[in-house]
């Protein structure tokens, strides 16, 4: 539980809010995800505020707009205001050219300018002042994710005697793959200065340790469980696995709803006499969609008898639209889906490939969800993947099918009832989605039952909780360890 006499202070790369600029001056609305919907009530409950940077460059009086909307939500809003050279060097630059690409094993995709380390550690820095104008020492300041990997440092620099948390929603690299970042050490180093270090998986905690010992020395355990001591030469903290996840209650009563079941309805009306196979993933090269694509048209040349009883529903957030190489590997997935639909299309009506490159709205993506007999979740390297458990969360019947990357942090919870696969491998996956396809009712229903109910349990609010309960337990038995894939 969180210290009673303190608030949770969180920090963020984005405040958890959208912006619009009206004639009458800025406008501000809640945001919406897992995320937002964990952390708000515990906000709201214990007294806190978010810090992050509002999502513009432009001049105006946001920090009003804000204030207005903190009155509503029950929670105070500190914006982090960074200019158009910050956001192009520290977040379009180190956070998503450097780190994102390394920490999922494509250094290939790495540009190290060292104008962008500079800029990221000026960006670490003014999120530290910002935080220390409003943070107390009794209050708990949890950071998250690669973009602030270094405030807690300046933090401590500033005089800050408190707690501070630190959560890494990405996969953390093994050894061989974060020696390659030229600024090893000081980030190794700044993490240590948090209280509480926190990943999705085991994996990613033993890779921390790892590069730990092998970059600046010693580093002991105390304990065994999921949340452990570590002792360095200068300092202890502790570290642990904590899965994120979603609020299942929310996707399954969703799943349920008379505006789900109609947009069910029209999803099969259009795709009648076939088994759905979806995929849903935001644009980005580590989502392994051109080997997905790759693995489904090795299956239907290889089973001819599934065409015209089969389509794969490949659902695509656009993201991060200025960067090229974002804009090319778009060109080549609709070149892709273009070829496979020019090769298997039939009289019949049948398309094998539907695309669909735009965000949905809840109603209609849970509705997709619903009515999917396959979910094929395949990412290159993924730190957790929530499309998997919002899948089974909307499987309300628990007839849908999860075939599931091993190298999906979401494996290690779900991997004994999904089929697991190597992405690489798209014979295998092909195998995958054949086995998928002619699966029995009764195992599917054990399979996603058992997934069902781990989601339930595990949901975002258990994550929340278990996060702020191994930063102030004292003692850390009562934390077992997390079951995980083999390696």
């Amino acid at each position: 539980m969180l210290h009673q006499r303190g608030n949770l202070i969180v920090v963020s790369n984005r405040l958890p809010v959208v912006l619009s600029h009206e004639t009458d001056g800025w406008h501000v609305e809640p945001g919406s995800g897992g995320l937002v919907t964990a952390l708000a009530p515990v906000l709201r409950d214990r007294g806190g505020t978010w810090i992050g940077w509002p999502g513009t460059s432009a001049d105006g009086d946001i920090e009003s707009a804000l204030t207005s909307l903190a009155g509503k939500i029950g929670y105070s809003l500190v914006p982090v205001r960074l200019t158009p050279n910050e956001t192009a060097k520290y977040y379009e630059g180190f956070s998503n050219e450097i780190i994102w690409p390394l920490f999922h094993d494509m250094q290939s995709l790495c540009n190290f300018d060292p104008s962008y380390w500079n800029v990221y550690r000026d960006v670490n820095r003014k999120f530290a002042e910002v935080v220390m104008r409003t943070v107390g020492n009794d209050d708990f300041v949890w950071l998250h994710d690669y973009h602030l990997m270094l405030t807690a440092k300046y933090m401590r620099e500033m005089g800050f005697k408190g707690k501070i948390g630190f959560f890494l929603h990405i996969p953390f690299p093994p050894l061989d793959m974060f020696l390659r970042l030229p600024w090893r050490a000081e980030i190794l180093t700044a993490l240590t200065e948090c209280d509480l270090v926190g990943f999705q998986t085991m994996r990613d905690r033993r890779n921390f340790v790892h590069c730990l010992r092998a970059i600046l020395g010693g580093a002991n355990y105390c304990g065994r469980g999921q949340v452990c001591g570590l002792t360095t030469e200068h300092r202890e903290f502790r570290i642990g696995a904590f899965p994120i996840s979603i609020d299942f209650g929310y996707f399954s009563e969703k799943a349920h709803s008379d505006e789900v079941a109609e947009c069910a309805w029209q999803i099969h009306a259009n795709l009648p006499d076939r088994q759905i196979v979806l995929g849903v993933d935001r644009l980005d090269y580590s989502k392994g969609i051109l080997h997905r694509l790759d693995a489904f048209k090795r299956l239907l040349a290889r089973r001819p008898e599934l065409q015209n009883h089969v389509s794969l529903v490949q659902i695509i957030v656009p993201s991060r639209r200025g960067i090229p190489e974002y804009g090319a590997l778009k060109t080549r997935i609709e070149r892709a889906v273009g070829e496979i639909n020019g090769r298997f299309t039939q009289l019949t009506g049948w398309i094998p490939v539907h695309y669909i490159y735009r965000s949905l709205e809840q109603t209609e993506l849970i509705a997709y969800y619903r009515t999917a007999e396959i979910a094929l979740i395949t990412p290159l390297k993924d730190g957790m993947n929530l499309v998997a458990k919002e899948y089974c969360a909307a499987n309300s019947e628990e007839s849908g099918v999860l075939i599931l990357s091993e190298f999906a942090g979401a494996a290690a919870e779900l991997g004994k009832a999904a089929l697991l696969v190597n992405p690489h491998d798209v014979v295998g996956v092909a195998e995958a989605l054949h086995t998928a396809l002619s699966m029995p009712l009764e195992e599917r229903r054990r399979r996603m039952g058992s997934m069902r109910q781990i989601v339930r349990r595990h949901d975002v609010f258990w994550w929340v909780d278990t996060f702020l309960r191994a930063a102030f337990a004292k003692d850390l038995s009562n934390f077992p360890v997390i079951a995980e894939l083999p390696t």
